[in-house]
This record gives structure tokens, C-alpha cells and sequence, in this order.
């Protein structure tokens, strides 16, 4: 048969065996659930008969009361340590959402930059797009220009040919013919030489009989008388 005693405190452990919503702020304080585990001790301990005077299976009850009170105790810490766990998480979860919005504009915004940069890319690459075509277009006229540019140049690299072989030639006859009359002129010096000596011994000789004719004269215009003097 169990004591009132018994009945009484299993009648004030039913609440406590029921669960509770583990909500930041609904949990007692640690304070409030440690002074109200010291008046418990302290009502079962004074309420508590002498263990001296009881049989084994009193005792038992009495160890097994303890140890469910002991056990509350440490359900009581445990949901305390829970109850600043969950605090804890509730700021962590807090901060983490005002990171989350925080990271959302941020976001927004990047990717407004985005779009922006990708409108511009696409205006850029339009830009290009006429470049290349211009370019391209340029590049056309210009080869059609090139080509006929090679075709003049051709031609007229074939006119200074033509020109060049010409003066070539012009410059051969030119040289042959001065080399003829360089020995032409060579000739007509030696000649000249010849020439002149001859005219020097014609000349000499001319002196000479000059001179001997005039002595003759002067001889033969003397009169006789002197020559027999």
C-alpha cells in the first residue's frame, strides 16, 4: 500500500512529466527551477519517515522516488541548457536573417549591375558588329584597289624594263662608240706625232736649205775683185 506522502508527490510530478513547447522566454528561469528543486528536496525531506523503521520494499520506493526526483533535476537542467541553446540559435537564427535580406539586396542589385553590364556588352557587341562589317567592307575595296594597283605597277615595272634594256643598250652603243674614237683619237695623236716630226725635220730642212740658198745669193752677189783679194 502506498503512503499518501507517495500519492501526493506523484500527484505534483505529473506536470512536470508532461512536454513543454521549447519557445524563447516559455521555459522557467534556471534560478526559478533551481530554488524550486530545493524546496522539493526539502518538503521531502521532511516529510520523509525514519528508513530505519521500514521494510525493503518501502526503501525501494523511497530509492526510487529519489531517483526520479534526481532525474527531474537533471531534465530541468537539460531543458534550461536547452532553453539557452535555443536562445542562442533564435539570435543566431535573427542575425542570420538579417544577413539573408542583407545578401538578398546585395544580390538584387548585383544583379541589376549584371543586366546593366550585359545590356552594355550587348550594345558593344553590336558596335563591333559594325566595325566588323565596315571593316570588312573596307577590307574589299581595298583589295580590289590593291589588285588593281599590281596591274599598274606590273605594267609599269614592264615599261622601265623595256626603258632599262633600252638605255642599257644606248649606253653600249655610247661606250662602244667613245671606245672607237678614244682609239680613233689615239690613232689620229700617234699620227699627229708623225706628223709633227715630219714637219719638224721638213721644217728644219727648209731652214737649212733657206740658209744655204742665202748664202749662195750673198756668194754669187759678190763682186769678183774681193774674191781675188
Amino acid at each position: 500500500m502506498i503512503s499518501p506522502f507517495f500519492k501526493k508527490k506523484e500527484t505534483s510530478e505529473k506536470p512536470s512529466d508532461q512536454p513543454q513547447d521549447l519557445v524563447p522566454g516559455s521555459l522557467p528561469d534556471q534560478t526559478d527551477l533551481a530554488a524550486d528543486a530545493g524546496n522539493e528536496d526539502r518538503a521531502y525531506g521532511a516529510n520523509v519517515p525514519n528508513k530505519s523503521k521500514m521494510d525493503k520494499k518501502s526503501l525501494d520506493l523511497i530509492f526510487a522516488v529519489e531517483q526520479m526526483i534526481q532525474a527531474k533535476q537533471h531534465t530541468e537542467l537539460q531543458v534550461n541548457e536547452l532553453q539557452d541553446r535555443l536562445t542562442h540559435a533564435s539570435g543566431n537564427i535573427d542575425r542570420l536573417n538579417r544577413d539573408a535580406r542583407h545578401l538578398n539586396k546585395v544580390i538584387e542589385e548585383r544583379e541589376k549591375s549584371i543586366l546593366e553590364l550585359e545590356q552594355k556588352i550587348v550594345d558593344k557587341n553590336m558596335k563591333v558588329d559594325q566595325v566588323v562589317e565596315d571593316y570588312s567592307e573596307l577590307q574589299r575595296k581595298l583589295s580590289a584597289e590593291i589588285e588593281e594597283l599590281k596591274s599598274v605597277i606590273e605594267l609599269e615595272q614592264q615599261k622601265y624594263q623595256g626603258l632599262l634594256q633600252k638605255h642599257n643598250d644606248t649606253l653600249g652603243e655610247k661606250n662602244k662608240r667613245i671606245h672607237e674614237l678614244e682609239e680613233k683619237i689615239g690613232r689620229q695623236e700617234v699620227e699627229n706625232q708623225h706628223l709633227k716630226q715630219k714637219y719638224e725635220a721638213t721644217h728644219q730642212e727648209k731652214v737649212y736649205l733657206a740658209n744655204m740658198i742665202s748664202d749662195f745669193t750673198n756668194r754669187m752677189s759678190a763682186p769678183l775683185g774681193r774674191d781675188n783679194q
